[in-house]
């Protein structure tokens, strides 16, 4: 028994059962034994790898569009470059390799920030962006950033937000709880609360006993946050995660260990908990901020960007190996069989911006 499933036996034994979101913050953020707060979790070595550290494109054609979105806003200055939940900072690195070649002026007068609330992440951060000549401020949110225009990207973000989930019970819908068993472990039970009716996807009406569904008021929260300061200052945001377009019944919690799914409830602290993105809430509140939302798929958006052009250009003097790997990056970032269709991007912008983009991207013509 890991020592945070102790504590969190002890709390249920001391004040009653958890509801998920609880649970998942406490797995997820705990600051003695919480996941990201003690350990690096990315990688080979770790428990999971994401785009950018798969291969330097995904970071580069990701640099491209918060190029050509700051163009289309009128390229404003100053201007804060901001990544939230940022990892082990690699999207940033091949960020600003990119923008500096792309245009040096952007590169050495932005401000450029790492937001993260994680101390040990953030060392680890600050050790791959120990070369770079520009100057990189760290923050635990998005409300200590400068009020002026802000290019945000956020990379598998709210994946990792604690979700609240509901079980089909009778002829309502009674919130998930973690509690006790018989044998003093961990478990699943339908708890007294109940959800709010206008909050259940289309097709819950037909959902068949104990079907959940997900609801994420702390992602709203976030997102609200997030499109107030964009609506407010000005700016354009970027978010890439796995998800759906479209919301619907279903249990999308999962643990992740060791590249391996595992119970969600056999190693509190020691592995990853996350949900799959339900992007048309996160749109609709974009759009209720008074900006423009477009939705698109990972593989849609990185063709349009150019990654098969870019990929081209790195295998021109590659060896054989070396241009194998790259094919086989594009496909796992790209392909409809691996993250192109699973993992999802929203796009956030002024109205009437995405219009006067370069056609290198998805959103120039479509949602």
């Amino acid at each position: 028994m890991t020592r945070l499933k102790t504590r969190i036996v002890d709390l249920i034994e001391a004040v009653g059962p958890l509801p998920v979101n609880e649970y998942m913050a406490l797995c997820l953020f705990d600051p003695s034994d919480g996941y990201y707060t003690t350990r690096e979790p990315f990688g080979a070595a770790g428990d999971f790898v994401t785009a950018p550290e798969i291969s330097q494109m995904f970071g580069e054609l990701v640099a491209v569009w918060l190029y050509e979105a700051w163009a289309g806003i009128g390229r404003p200055m100053p201007v804060t470059i901001a990544e939230i939940g940022p990892g082990r900072g690699t999207l940033m690195k091949d960020m600003l390799r990119t923008l500096s070649r792309l245009e040096p002026a952007l590169a050495n007068d932005a401000a450029f920030a790492m937001i993260e609330t994680s101390p040990r992440l953030a060392e680890v951060q600050k050790q791959t962006l120990g070369a770079t000549p520009f100057v990189i401020g760290w923050h635990e949110t998005i409300d200590t950033l400068p009020h002026q225009p802000l290019l945000i990207v956020g990379n598998e973000l709210f994946d990792a937000v604690p979700i609240r989930q509901f079980v089909r019970a009778g002829a309502g819908w009674r919130e998930r709880m973690i509690g006790l068993d018989d044998k003093g472990e961990l478990c699943f039970f339908a708890g007294a609360g109940s959800v709010d009716p206008t909050l259940l996807p289309v097709d819950a009406a037909e959902a068949p006993q104990g079907a959940i569904v997900e609801i994420a008021p702390a992602r709203a929260a976030l997102m609200a946050a997030i499109a107030e300061r964009i609506s407010g200052h000005g700016g354009a945001g970027l978010f890439l995660d796995y998800g759906h377009l479209q919301p619907s019944v279903g249990d999308t919690l999962q643990a992740l260990r060791r590249h391996n799914h595992e119970d969600v409830l056999a190693n509190p602290g020691e592995a990853d908990l996350t949900s799959h993105v339900d992007f048309a809430a996160l749109a609709a509140i974009v759009r209720a901020h008074g900006l423009d939302a477009h939705l698109s798929t990972q593989g849609n958006f990185l063709l349009g960007m150019g990654i098969l052009e870019r990929a081209g250009r790195l295998g021109a003097d590659a060896g054989q190996a070396a241009r194998d790997k790259i094919a086989a990056d594009v496909e796992r970032l790209a392909g409809p069989q691996a993250m192109g269709e699973l993992f999802k991007v929203l796009a956030v912008l002024p109205r009437g911006v995405a219009a006067r983009l370069s056609a290198t991207t998805p959103f120039a013509t479509a949602d």
